[in-house]
């Protein structure tokens, strides 16, 4: 049996197409962008080109509103920090308790370095931002509300271009980390209220070690990396040529095949979402209604989820317990707890994300293997019931039940 890859949100297979793009910059094509000879001119053009490539999956007015930086985390930072340069007498941040680590780690720094205040708002059990309570957290001291356009673990929507609106009129910036999101949602960002949105290249089927930043024209910024002129001199440093061109075709590929991608995507999800909870004793986590086309958290009762991984392993197939970042972590996932999800299925929780490289034939092959996982885990298991409890979209299982 081949292996089967169901964990995209931690990273995606680089694109063959983008593999060819990439390797004539290492070589024949090696000249540094910003020189005025030849051989930087001609690579000159290719970075531009894949800025716009990036400009048109994004839906941004001018191409130069994209930044390139070496991936989300960089972005993130670079976007809350010259935030909090920029808006004089502004010492507050406003996000949420389910972001990336990359936000959130931040945040705590500055509360700790900066004596920056930070209010994280918190969401309901599917996992849905509490609008009121972000309304209320605006004021006149707000310099920046960043909000995650998709969350990674549970592929939770959030409606960031409403809430880009109410940052607006509390005179606050706006940021997104759409690092989940990109690829998989359309996006039309000229019409937005959006300041600044972070991206990471594998997140698409690019590269590692390259994303961007978009930055709206006008938006005040400070680098957070300083040096030569490049990127406008918004981000200092010799531009990542193989890295960028990658980029550039990953977005060029996503929004070629997006109208047929997604939905076949959301077709192998829905099936292999309906063929667990058929299992029984186990729910879907999350907004289901309004998530990624291309993720799955499923929370199984009186399970460990680190116990469901290792046998999914020896059996040849990869997901996860929520994040990449938090892999190792003993505490249960961040996102599962702001989400009070019940502690009977808290450790519990595995996370299925798809991509377009997945088949109908892995997800068979997944729903043929996890059942029988299952039920030799539960018979080990010192705390199984005979009875399911009731817990959050446990209500949805039996008409999701193949």
């Amino acid at each position: 049996m081949r292996p089967i890859y169901l964990d995209n949100n931690a990273t995606t297979r680089t694109d063959p197409a983008v593999v060819a793009a990439m390797l004539p910059f290492f070589s024949e094509q090696f000249g540094n962008a910003s020189s005025a000879h030849a051989f930087g001119s001609e690579v000159a053009g290719a970075v531009k080109q894949a800025r716009k490539s990036l400009q048109a999956l994004l839906g941004t007015a001018f191409d130069h509103e994209i930044v390139f930086t070496s991936g989300g985390t960089e972005s993130d930072n670079a976007a809350i920090l010259s935030a909090l340069d920029n808006k004089d007498g502004r010492n507050e941040i406003v996000t949420t308790a389910v972001e990336h680590p990359a936000i959130l780690a931040l945040a705590e720094h500055l509360e700790a370095a900066r004596g920056i205040i930070v209010h994280r708002i918190g969401v309901d059990a599917l996992g849905r931002l509490d609008i009121d309570a972000y309304q209320g957290a605006l004021g006149p001291r707000t310099a920046i509300a960043s909000v995650m356009t998709a969350n990674n673990e549970t592929g939770t929507l959030f409606p960031v271009e409403r809430l880009a609106e109410m940052a607006h009129g509390a005179g606050a910036l706006f940021h997104t980390d759409a690092v989940q999101a990109v690829g998989k949602v359309a996006l039309d960002l000229k019409t937005t209220e959006i300041d600044m949105l972070s991206l990471s290249g594998h997140k698409l089927h690019g590269p590692k070690g390259i994303g961007a930043l978009y930055l709206r024209k006008g938006t005040p910024f400070n680098p957070l990396v300083r040096g030569g002129p490049q990127e406008r001199r918004r981000r200092g440093g010799t531009e990542n040529v193989p890295g960028i061109v990658g980029l550039g075709k990953a977005a060029e590929l996503a929004a070629a095949g997006m109208s047929e991608d997604l939905p076949r995507i959301r077709a192998l999800r829905d099936r292999l979402e309906r063929g667990i909870l058929g299992i029984g004793r186990c729910f879907a986590l999350g907004d289901t209604e309004n998530r990624l086309p291309n993720t799955s958290n499923i929370a199984f009762e009186h399970l460990e989820g680190e116990a469901i991984l290792h046998h999914l392993n020896r059996a040849g197939i990869a997901a996860s317990l929520g994040s990449a970042c938090a892999s190792g972590s003993m505490e249960p996932s961040h996102v599962l707890r702001a989400m009070n999800v019940p502690m009977t299925a808290l450790r519990g929780a595995i996370r299925f994300s798809l991509s377009r490289d997945t088949t109908i034939d892995d997800v068979v092959c997944v729903l043929n293997l996890l059942p029988d996982i299952i039920a030799r885990l539960r018979a080990l298991s010192p705390s199984e019931q005979e009875s399911a409890p009731v817990a959050a979209n446990s209500s949805r299982s039996p008409e999701l039940t193949l």
